[in-house]
């Protein structure tokens, strides 16, 4: 992103005589964050933009003149799918869909279809294009490194048609053979484990601190609170420990492939 928008908003911050730590309290966000920002590493979200023009009095400069690129996302994801493309490092755990950027066609266009939530053909088509743009970072052959742990139920979950299935869990074989990602299923037997809680991805670079990033229905939230980014990381090795192997969970994801083509 283009270093204007953080450049403005130091000078902002200097002229209202605070420092980081005082703008980030009074905007209810990290220091790192406002750090970041300030160097053109990250773009806030609306409602931090919004926050960060009530602290600094400058209106709705900063949340009207975000930098933005033409593409078709829920605003609460935004800063997370732009730091996904800079991560080295990204650690999926999904609970019962499979990780947007190991998404097929096929399986992002049910996921998105108009009906499940209140949205009309175009805009469908615009998140199915954005969602496919996020699978591309994997067309480079090393970075970012991907692990993807599953829970079970994101195989078991019939989304669209059984032939959207089979691609789906192949695709991701493909992904898992040819040792671009890592994947380790959850199996039900594990019973219950901590990230039964929700959705979660880790994302680490070579040039900033690490962020985590949850979401739910309807809503996501970016954290990027060093304790917390640690312990989440903690949490997701825990789980990683119960996961089957490698081997053993492509051949389940195989074999489950197999049950939906017959």
């Amino acid at each position: 992103m283009s270093n204007t928008y953080g450049e403005w908003l130091k000078a902002q911050r200097e002229a209202a005589g605070l420092t980081q730590q005082e703008l980030a309290d009074a905007s209810i966000m990290t220091r790192s964050h406002i750090a970041h920002i300030e160097a053109g590493r990250r773009i806030p979200s609306k409602e931090d933009a919004r926050r960060l023009d009530r602290a600094l009095g400058t209106g709705d400069v900063l949340s009207s003149f975000l930098p933005r690129e033409n593409v078709a996302v829920a605003d609460y994801f935004e800063s997370a799918r732009q730091l996904e493309q800079q991560a080295t490092v990204i650690q999926e755990f999904a609970l019962s869909l499979v990780p947007g950027i190991l998404q097929t066609e096929g399986y992002a266009r049910a996921v998105l279809r108009p009906g499940a939530t209140p949205r009309g053909e175009e805009e469908c088509d615009r998140l199915l294009v954005t969602r496919l743009e996020r699978g591309k970072v994997l067309s480079d052959p090393v970075t970012p490194l991907v692990c993807a742990l599953l829970d079970e139920a994101v195989l078991r979950r019939h989304v669209g048609s059984p032939k959207v299935m089979t691609e789906q869990l192949t695709h991701i074989v493909r992904l898992a053979e040819s040792e671009r990602i890592r994947v380790h299923i959850l199996p039900f037997g594990v019973g219950y484990h901590q990230l039964l809680q929700g959705m979660l991805s880790l994302m680490m670079f070579d040039d900033q601190p690490p962020v985590a990033y949850g979401e739910g229905v309807l809503m996501g939230r970016l954290h990027d609170s060093p304790a917390l980014v640690e312990t989440l990381q903690r949490t997701y090795t825990l789980a990683l420990g119960d996961a089957l192997p490698r081997k053993e969970s492509v051949a389940l994801l195989r074999a489950t492939a197999k049950e939906y083509g017959q």
